[in-house]
């Protein structure tokens, strides 16, 4: 992941997110969910839990981990796609719901690390 661009980069790190996740048992609902609200990265189903994952990846700590870059405005902008997902998609709309975040930080060569925070929204 450190040749190519930062969309590259990113799109490859939401694929080894949702990876991940599926072999923890979760199955997608959605990849990069658009509408005018935002984007949703993954949204997957934990048991009949609707789970909104933001992927973040970061080559480099200098500006702050992956998990820290994460602050209230994107939570809010997250939460507004999350809720436009659900009026959109009215199967779901009865099901809990929480709001997950991957974190992937590459390192100094190393292998990136990819840390999965579970209602990382409710700090």
């Amino acid at each position: 992941m450190t040749t190519h661009s930062p969309q590259i980069r990113g799109r490859a790190a939401e694929e080894h997110a949702r990876q991940h996740l599926e072999r923890q048992g979760l199955r997608l609902l959605a990849q990069n969910w658009l509408c005018r609200r935002g984007e949703l990265d993954l949204v997957m189903l934990d048991g009949d839990t609707v789970v909104f994952v933001e992927v973040r990846y970061r080559r480099h700590a200098a500006w702050g981990g992956a998990l820290e870059s994460v602050d209230g405005r994107k939570r809010e902008k997250i939460a507004r796609a999350a809720e436009y997902f659900l009026q959109q998609e009215s199967r779901w709309s009865k099901h809990p719901c929480r709001f997950d975040v991957i974190a992937i930080d590459a390192g100094n060569h190393t292998a990136a690390r990819l840390d999965w925070i579970k209602n990382a929204f409710d700090t």
